[in-house]
């Protein structure tokens, strides 16, 4: 990993209070080294990770990325009830899920419109929406 990398995901990590652990800081690195917004499952990141020499557990993976959704620097996006996406960008935006292929990539946000959302029942008010919009290749 290149160093401009390592001080650009120790920066992150700081900023947001967390302690710069060497598998954090391996782990940010991967997730925002370049400057660029990532969409990533705990299984894509492991991947990346060993893939670039680090040896880091599956499991610390997933308790890294909840720290990290936990301290405000990724948002989770569920895309059905069993798959988890983690996205390095937080403000609110919608996103398309590419079926073929498991990918999820952010959609226009001035694109989307939302006339109206039910009132929240009694005691509860709405933290967020997510706009998940599933797309897959056209027949023909």
């Amino acid at each position: 990993m290149n160093p401009e990398a390592i001080d650009r995901g120790t920066d992150w990590l700081t900023a947001a209070g967390l302690r710069p652990t060497r598998q954090r800081i391996a782990l940010a690195a991967l997730l925002v080294g370049d400057g660029h917004d990532r969409h990533v499952t705990a299984e894509s990141l492991f991947a990346a990770s060993e893939g670039a020499g680090e040896k880091v557990s599956l499991a610390t993976v997933y308790n890294t990325l909840r720290a990290f959704c936990d301290a405000g620097l990724m948002q989770e996006v569920m895309v059905d009830g069993t798959k988890s996406y983690f996205d390095t960008r937080v403000d609110d935006h919608p996103h398309f899920f590419w079926e073929d292929d498991g990918r999820l990539t952010d959609a226009p946000s001035d694109e989307v419109k939302i006339a109206g959302l039910p009132a929240a029942p009694d005691g509860a008010e709405i933290s967020r929406v997510d706009v998940v919009i599933r797309l897959r290749r056209a027949a023909g």
